[in-house]
């Protein structure tokens, strides 16, 4: 069986951020393939602890996965203060007599240094074209967790377990493995919290994570970490913002300072990327067809304008999403007219250090280790499996309500000809229930 019959046999996808079917990323030819090691999300923890504890299988599952793209070079990106976990992995090469093949390369502690588009010109110097992706440039990306499910993959183990950190204002910051489907109460409970009254949790990171909308849900295969905050904290405010008033306070308060597009990471790569013009265009009209106006599309949402460079603290960034819901209701395209992209001149002197973020989005007492607790021991009475918790149509069930399931059995497949991702029981038991795309399975 080839690597890709593997790792879409064992449901791998991207184990943050959109979930992407790996396979599909892995079916095609690349000059490199890069190892999204940055986290760039402030408090999360997992990447720099699993490169650490499991060096030589996440090294071998990018190698691996690299052979597969016929990639000429693989290329671990993390952050320059990780000191510790750069020396593991370099001896690790060493060790697998890998460096002709491997390298370690130090990214600066920015943020979004995870952005792919960001580490694909840390890495390699390439600018991934507007509304584009890496294999536009010749690179395949895939992430640290992604890599160590590759390697398990070869091994004939399917995706079941997921590490998630979880942070904020908690007794004790945690980075734990659980069956994918742990109800997220129980997750967040390991942290020591006792109730979560008076608190949000936001579903991934500070930046990026939206706020968890319903915590009676579980652990999917993207969820990366569980982050609990004061209901009055800034940050919380700014995600509970809707759109409506978003747009009363673009209209009103904007000072065309332009401070939101020059610290935009796209922006910053040569792409035409320009918050502040959205913010102005709404004191007009709509205009979701003017060709000026469809740049929005290139907007990452990394959210960088909205929580740090705007001064008035106002909404760069929900200008953008506004016109890109507005022109996708009527169909409008943004299409490049660059061929080339040369980064702006200024761009190394504009990029948003970590810990600067961290103290102005009022996270710096959280931004604490979470070591990765794997003696916690701690097994769920019941797991519920989201059949669609990845880019593409949702898996079918292979299994019914009263079947019997033992750990890594297939409960779900890929449709025929469709875009998705195989899904497996992380527990042994009993199907209770399939309804709204989970599979809820009672443990034995």
């Amino acid at each position: 069986m080839s690597i890709i019959e593997q790792v879409k046999a064992s449901g791998i996808i991207g184990a943050g951020g959109a979930g992407f079917p790996t396979h599909v990323k892995l079916n095609s030819k690349a000059d490199y393939i890069l190892l999204n090691g940055a986290e760039c999300e402030p408090l999360l923890r997992v990447d720099q602890q699993l490169m650490a504890m499991y060096p030589e299988k996440i090294i071998t599952g990018l190698y691996l996965a690299g052979q597969q793209v016929e990639a000429k070079h693989a290329i671990i990106g993390i952050k320059v203060k990780h000191q510790d976990v750069i020396e593991i992995l370099r001896n690790k090469i060493k060790e697998l007599e890998l460096a002709a093949q491997v390298s370690v390369k130090e990214l600066p502690d920015i943020y979004p240094a995870g952005d792919e588009q960001v580490l694909v010109y840390e890495l390699t110097g390439r600018v991934v074209p507007e509304t584009g992706i890496p294999i536009a440039v010749g690179c395949v990306v895939i992430n640290t967790e992604t890599a160590l499910n590759i390697f398990h993959a070869t091994q004939g183990e399917p995706v079941v377990d997921k590490y998630v950190t979880i942070a904020g204002e908690v007794p004790e910051p945690v980075t734990v493995k659980v069956p994918v489907g742990t109800p997220l109460r129980d997750v967040i409970a390991l942290s020591g919290i006792k109730s979560l009254a008076g608190y949000a949790v936001i579903d991934g990171g500070p930046m990026m994570g939206p706020l968890a909308t319903n915590l009676d849900g579980f652990v999917t295969k993207k969820t990366k970490g569980l982050v609990i905050l004061p209901e009055e904290h800034n940050l919380i405010r700014k995600k509970q913002k809707e759109m409506r008033s978003a747009v009363t306070l673009n209209k009103t308060a904007c000072e065309q300072c332009r401070m939101c597009t020059d610290l935009c990471p796209r922006h910053l790569l040569g792409h035409s990327t320009s918050p502040h013009k959205m913010v102005r265009a709404m004191s007009y009209s709509k205009m979701t067809a003017q060709e000026d106006l469809t740049v929005a599309q290139t907007c990452c949402q990394c959210n960088l304008c909205e929580y740090f460079s705007c001064p008035a603290g106002i909404n760069p960034k929900m200008a953008n999403l506004y016109f890109m819901t507005e022109q996708k209701k009527e169909g409008i395209k943004f299409v490049p007219k660059k061929e080339a992209y040369t980064p702006r001149a200024m761009r190394a002197y504009r990029l948003v250090p970590s810990k600067r973020l961290i103290a102005h989005i009022g996270i710096k007492k959280y931004d604490k280790r979470a070591p990765l607790r794997l003696d916690i021991g701690y097994a769920p009475a019941q797991v519920g499996i989201s059949l669609c918790a990845h880019v593409g149509a949702p898996a079918e069930p292979t299994v019914k309500p009263g079947d019997s399931v033992k750990r890594g059995d297939l409960i779900g497949r890929i449709p025929e000809g469709k875009l998705g991702a195989a899904c497996h029981a992380s527990v042994d038991g009993t199907v209770a229930s399939i309804e709204n795309g989970i599979v809820i399975i009672r443990r034995d």
